[in-house]
């Protein structure tokens, strides 16, 4: 079963969230109701090992220099970054302010993801959404919850359109199968909607298997009716799915791209798949997503 994917015109929302996503899906990145984002919570959530492969991404200026040169839809990062980069960037990229993150040093058991930053701090900064980390079903999810309450009506008050990093973690989740399963991450896409998210980042769902509930153990469905029951299941929500560990070869980054735009996503949040690269490979890539977005208005 084939849904339409939804677009802004779709979208229940305010004014104001209408005119700020409008800028990140019409005035920046494929300009066609498609996005292209590029994520930069990775250091505070991986630590600086993530940069190791290509030292020069260390500097936050590459990563803003990617975005502005290859026509990101926005760039996603946390305050402190926000503060002390986004000035010579104004109006060139749109920014997505993520107000909560963890470093990897505690066990994710019993993951939670404080908040670092508020929705004025957002609107001080000129951003065009927030950002905001759940973890689904981690045994502190009801802190998340609460958390999150006062975030969604702060953008509802100010109009900021809210994107939620959809994240099953914790015990519960690894012993029903683990994070990336359809049953987790098709979950997740679903807590989105009933929460309020007008965007949510998942992951591409991995096969069940054995630990996981029914009726998805029994499923058998190839990845392409995986990725559109999650995006079925997200509703009225815009699907991003998340580009995960640097992959080396080109052209399997592609096909995933397609692969996910096919199921009816919104579009892509690439990081390391992006910035691990040197830059001239890193734009050549960019250049090549923008051609596959190209092909898939929304």
């Amino acid at each position: 079963m084939k849904r339409k994917s939804q677009s802004l015109a779709d979208l229940s929302v305010a004014h104001g969230k209408r005119v700020r996503l409008w800028r990140m899906l019409y005035a920046h990145g494929p300009r066609n109701g498609t996005l292209i984002v590029l994520p930069l919570d990775q250091g505070l959530e991986h630590g600086p090992a993530d940069f190791f492969p290509n030292p020069e991404a260390l500097d936050t200026e590459f990563q803003f220099r990617l975005a502005v040169e290859g026509n990101y839809s926005a760039i996603a990062l946390g305050i402190g970054l926000a503060e002390k980069y986004m000035k010579d960037y104004c109006g060139r990229v749109p920014l997505i302010l993520k107000l909560n993150g963890k470093t990897n040093i505690a066990d994710d058991a019993e993951a939670v993801s404080p908040l670092a930053a508020s929705v004025e701090d957002a609107v001080r900064l000129g951003a065009d959404a927030v950002g905001y980390t759940l973890y689904v079903g981690s045994p502190r999810e009801a802190s998340g919850i609460e958390a999150l309450q006062k975030v969604r009506q702060d953008c509802e008050r100010l109009g900021m359109p809210l994107v939620m990093w959809a994240y099953p973690r914790g015990r519960a989740i690894d012993a029903k199968g683990g994070k990336n399963t359809l049953y987790a991450q098709d979950y997740a896409a679903r807590v989105a909607e009933e929460l309020g998210a007008d965007v949510v980042k998942l992951h591409e769902p991995e096969e069940d298997n054995e630990k996981c509930p029914e009726p998805y153990r029994s499923l058998r469905e190839p990845a392409p009716e995986r990725l559109r029951r999650v995006v079925r299941s997200a509703g009225r929500v815009l699907v991003l799915f998340s580009g995960g560990v640097k992959q080396d070869d080109d052209a399997a980054v592609l096909r995933k791209v397609a692969l996910y735009m096919d199921a009816g996503a919104t579009g892509v949040m690439f990081g390391r798949n992006m910035w691990l690269r040197p830059a001239e490979g890193a734009l050549g890539l960019t250049r090549q997503v923008h051609e596959i977005m190209s092909r898939h208005p929304r």
